[in-house]
């Protein structure tokens, strides 16, 4: 007999746990994993918004706040949204969430019904689909590869748009695959998205400000003042801050019902965000970014010797992310190595090729990875170059020492 509810039967495990059990068994055996599956800056969270937050905690700010946040933190995130992007919120437009994860729950939670349809372009971050399932709604993949830069096109969207459609979702710069739409790009498909005022748009943009090579930021609601209102842009403070423990994430969106709705949600479930922390976050929109220069120039680095070093590996196809700290490999050719072809016989009940060839890397080469199926995209599998270059570079040795013996 089960106890569960029947919604469970929709939701996919994380195709990183096996990896990841794996991994921590071996590094409990005392072995020397490479760890190329974190999903957050390997950089502390800067003096200055740990102490703003100590001080808060000093002068006693340890009790409830509104469910939406703190007004000066909200007033904040109106400011900077204005400052950054000419976007025009007031407070009240703004919800103040535990991580972005939160404000994408909240918003799926809000407004999809029964088998209403969200347009997902893949690869897509893992939890998306999930959650849209959660909130008993029917994701729509628009499947790119990388031979498309891992892009889509306005048709393909015109394709997929439906009279069901809720919601399309863009997340530029991408995780798992780094890129990013530019001004133009976004501009032909806010021209689809303006002859169908049915479909809300979600512009995750929790990857803003690590974007590379002199690229600007754009989304959606940046370029099309006619489907501006009917955005949510989600955000956080997680990546460009470095503050992914501390759980900030925002949501803005001019529909004060969508925001009103997301906040009862929230009200149901979380209540308020830690209200110190909150008050390190205001700190972080107030100081010095420097700090963002700094780690972009580690991350550039670090991307610079992978997309090097991994374009010479045999059966890998790489396309050059504009940003966040991710690399999305293409692993097509290599299935086609007499080592895969082993692989596979020796392992007939995995049909993940991905999750095949992650599980191999880990268990006999000590690299972990996570596969491209957890991210809608089988053949692959993502690098996060947030560690140093010394473990980047034993890990790409370690990588090619692998491919090396696949082909032979």
């Amino acid at each position: 007999m089960s106890f569960l509810a029947d919604r469970m039967k929709e939701v996919a495990p994380s195709p990183t746990l096996a990896i990841s059990a794996l991994s921590a068994s071996l590094r409990a055996q005392g072995k020397d994993v490479v760890g190329f599956g974190a999903g957050e800056p390997d950089f502390d969270t800067p003096d200055e918004i740990k102490e703003a937050a100590i001080e808060a905690l000093r002068r006693g700010e340890t009790k409830y706040t509104a469910v939406s946040g703190i007004l000066p933190l909200r007033k904040a995130i109106s400011e900077k949204l204005k400052k950054d992007h000419n976007l025009d919120y007031t407070p009240e437009e703004i919800v103040i969430t535990n991580g972005g994860k939160q404000a994408l729950y909240n918003f799926f939670m809000a407004v999809i019904n029964p088998g209403d349809e969200v347009i997902i372009p893949s690869p897509y971050w893992v939890s998306y689909r999930d959650m849209v399932v959660l909130a008993g709604g029917k994701p729509v993949f628009i499947s790119t590869g990388v031979e498309q830069n891992f892009k889509f096109t306005a048709e393909e969207l015109r394709s997929a748009i439906t009279k069901r459609t809720k919601a399309f979702v863009l997340n530029s710069p991408n995780n798992p695959t780094g890129i990013a739409y530019s001004r133009e790009e976004l501009a032909t498909l806010a021209q689809v998205l303006e002859e169908h005022p049915h479909v809300l748009v979600v512009s995750d943009d929790i990857y803003e400000k690590l974007l590379y090579d002199g690229k600007s930021f754009y989304n959606l609601a940046m370029v099309s003042r006619e489907i501006f209102p009917r955005t949510v842009i989600v955000n956080g403070f997680s990546k460009a801050y470095s503050m992914t423990g501390w759980r900030l994430g925002y949501a803005a969106c001019k529909e004060r019902q969508i925001i009103e709705a997301m906040d009862t949600i929230q009200g149901q479930s979380t209540s308020n965000v830690t209200t110190f922390a909150q008050y390190g976050a205001l700190k972080a929109l107030g100081c010095d970014t420097s700090f963002i220069d700094q780690m972009k120039h580690h991350f550039v680095e670090r991307r610079d010797y992978l997309l090097k070093e991994l374009s010479q590996i045999k059966g890998m196809r790489i396309a050059k992310p504009d940003g966040a700290f991710y690399i999305f490999p293409d692993i097509s050719g290599l299935l086609q190595s007499p080592g895969f072809e082993r692989l596979q016989r020796e392992n007939p009940e995995e049909k993940d090729m991905g999750k095949l060839f992650c599980t191999h890397l880990l268990q006999d080469y000590l690299v972990a990875a996570v596969p491209g199926s957890a991210f809608g995209y089988e053949p692959a599998f993502r690098i996060s170059y947030a560690t140093s270059l010394d473990q980047i570079k034993k890990g790409v040795e370690r990588l090619q020492e692998c491919v090396d013996k696949l082909w032979s």
